[in-house]
Parts: structure tokens; sequence; C-alpha cells
């Protein structure tokens, strides 16, 4: 088995991105069609508006994210904070994936929480893009790097 160089890993703001959502959307690391009896039905569970972040929060978020990065020395190769999702690009580490997100994604809602925002923030679960190769690194690299954060 080829050795892991990296991974993005995607995760998205509470209801803003659907299962059956017109852009598409993945579960279990395949990327699904749109389905729209599907997003409505997810939508009549939704017990809370769904959570677009303001400037300011993506702000904090991209501050909290790096310091956690400092802390735990990971190398972050690419980040992008957008209204309704995280794209983040690291360098491998040995550490299970899982609590990788968890801190990342904690992170972010402590500092959140410093501006009043209550409630749950994300989704549950996130998507996972490993890169055992330099050129699958780097196309994840310049995707997250071209993507807006708006």
């Amino acid at each position: 088995m080829p050795k892991t160089l990296g991974y993005m890993i995607t995760w998205s703001t509470y209801g803003t991105w659907l299962q059956g959502d017109d852009r598409r959307y993945v579960k279990n690391g395949r990327i699904l069609a749109p389905n729209k009896s599907f997003v409505d039905s997810n939508k009549s569970t939704l017990v809370r508006n769904p959570v677009k972040l303001s400037k300011n929060q993506r702000q904090i978020i991209r501050i909290a994210i790096i310091d956690k990065a400092k802390k735990l020395k990971h190398n972050i190769l690419a980040l992008s904070v957008a209204s309704t999702h995280i794209h983040l690009v690291l360098q491998y580490s040995p550490n299970p994936l899982g609590r990788i997100v968890s801190h990342y994604k904690n992170a972010a809602l402590i500092a959140l929480r410093t501006t009043g925002i209550k409630g749950r923030i994300w989704t549950a679960g996130y998507d996972k893009r490993y890169c055992f190769d330099k050129k699958s690194l780097n196309q994840r690299i310049n995707y997250v790097l071209s993507h807006k954060s708006t």
C-alpha cells in the first residue's frame, strides 16, 4: 500500500449541504447524484435554521484552526473557510483521522462560542480524500487554494 502524503478534509455547517443536494453530495466516499425527494426529506428533519458563517466568524475559525495545527504540530498545506463549509489539506499525521478532524471542529466551535453563536454548528462527520502521491496532493491543494472563502 502506498504511503499517505496527506489528506483533504471537508466538513459543512449545519443544514447547508444536505444529502440529495443539487451540488451533489458525498456518502461513504462516493459522490452521489442529486435527489430532490431525498433533500426535501432531509430539510423536514432540521431542528433549526441552517448555519451560514459571517465574514468575521470565518476569520475566527481560520485563526482557531491555524492555532490548533501549531499546538498539534500539524502542517496545514491549504485551508479555505467558506460560509457553509471548511476545506483543510494536511500533511500526513500518524494520529487517527477522526480524532484530527474532531480537534479542528472543536477548536472552531469553541472559538465561535465567543461570538455568541449557540447550538449546533457542524454537520456530523466529514469527507476525506487521501493523497498517496504528489500529483493528487497538489491537485487538492490547488483546489482548496482556488476555492473562494465566501
